[in-house]
């Protein structure tokens, strides 16, 4: 009688859960049916119910709260239920936390849930242009704008007084030689 009810007591495990969609949930209750439950971490613990062999009741933790030490040293939820031994396991999206270590063993996290961001691979090609990149297409133009301006300026002010030269020397004040005195100043070469 004893080992027939060690058995029982093996095979049949009472699980405390806590509903929390997508890993614990209650489909509807349809003409006195009992509840089904389901969800992510009901399939998880059915694959596991067929491969070793147990079977298995659900229940939702009276308070609907994960569990939480109270002032008075006592745990609630679902954490309550484990600590005062009126479940076996408890199902839920729980955190681990030094708090709830310390009373209960938690298996390994099989679900992780961290934000992740997909890109698609990049094409390495090689291009031609790569050294434009540090500066959008506007500032650019303005830069351009900016030598032709100057070097129209430059231009018209050597035109208007030319600068005054030893006999003998020559000054080419053309309009191509502005702007690259302009464009070799504003670059540093």
């Amino acid at each position: 009688m004893l080992i027939g009810s060690l058995i029982y007591l093996l095979t049949n495990l009472l699980i405390v859960a806590f509903q929390e969609e997508p890993f614990v949930m209650v489909s509807e209750n349809v003409l006195g049916k009992p509840k089904k439950y389901q969800g992510f971490s009901i399939d998880v613990l059915d694959a596991l119910s067929n491969y070793l062999g147990f079977k298995y009741e659900i229940y939702v933790a009276p308070d609907h709260k994960y569990g939480s030490l109270q002032p008075d040293g006592q745990w609630n939820g679902l954490m309550g239920e484990l600590v005062f031994k009126r479940a076996d396991v408890g199902l839920s999206a729980l955190t681990i936390t030094p708090e709830r270590e310390s009373v209960v063993d938690f298996t390994t996290r099989y679900m992780d849930y961290s934000v992740g961001v997909l890109l698609r691979k990049a094409e390495r090609t090689v291009d031609m242009f790569a050294c434009l990149a540090p500066f959008d297409l506007s500032l650019w133009a303005c830069i351009a704008g900016t030598v032709l301006l100057i070097g129209i300026l430059v231009y018209l002010l050597n035109w208007l007084n030319p600068p005054r030269l030893p006999m003998g020397s020559v000054s080419s004040t053309t309009l191509y030689n502005s702007m690259w005195f302009v464009y070799g100043s504003f670059v540093q070469q």
